[in-house]
């Protein structure tokens, strides 16, 4: 059974959201701008802020859907490890999407999602996080593995605190295992940091042109 759920986490996953919504609302192919994924911030330069928050929306929602329904699928023995994979197989799908000759997004907020699945509360957190991120930064791979890295630290503290079982310590591993997944979906990105020309978003991206 933990096969199968891990499977519908993958297929949940690869919906592409953002190539529905940008061609739903333009007519455009999302892959055909600025840095060809299918995520929240390529469907913004796509087809404007609401789009793009559509966009980020219904990924959270995979992300949260994978993981909620291996937790209803599966018996209590094998719940918390089905979960875990649900959630990583989710981000999986949404950055090899199936559909779309596996190439996808960054992660960033199915990973959100399927973390609001393991503990509503880290909601706000990431929220906060991102929006301070992307308003002061600029960058949305940093982001996105801000993100990832946030969850993992939390959860690794809740695991602590609640040592007494409240919080599964397998729920840790789902927020490591996010850190390399989404890392690795971003190497371009960071090569471009290095050289100082990943693309801006937000309040400082109306201050620098940027190339496409």
């Amino acid at each position: 059974m933990i096969v199968l759920t891990t499977l519908l986490g993958y297929l949940l996953g690869s919906i592409p959201s953002g190539l529905v919504w940008v061609r739903l609302f333009t007519g455009q192919d999302v892959r055909a701008v600025g840095s060809g994924r299918t995520g929240g911030t390529n469907a913004m330069r796509a087809a404007g802020f609401w789009v793009g928050f559509l966009t980020a929306m219904s990924d959270i929602g995979k992300g949260t859907a994978a993981v909620l329904l291996a937790q209803w699928l599966l018996p209590g023995a094998d719940q918390s490890l089905g979960m875990v994979l649900a959630g990583l197989a989710g981000i999986i799908g949404h950055n090899y999407p199936i559909w779309l000759n596996f190439k996808g997004g960054a992660g960033g907020a199915t990973c959100a999602g399927a973390a609001l699945a393991f503990w509503p509360w880290i909601g706000p957190i990431l929220i906060a996080l991102g929006a301070l991120i992307l308003y002061f930064i600029g960058y949305a791979s940093v982001a996105t593995i801000a993100v990832a890295i946030t969850t993992a630290v939390t959860f690794a503290l809740l695991a602590w605190v609640f040592a007494t079982g409240a919080f599964d310590p397998l729920f840790v591993l789902y927020g490591f295992g996010s850190i390399v997944l989404l890392a690795w979906a971003l190497r371009p990105n960071f090569k471009r940091l290095m050289r100082g020309e990943e693309r801006l978003v937000g309040r400082r991206a109306k201050k620098k042109p940027q190339a496409a």
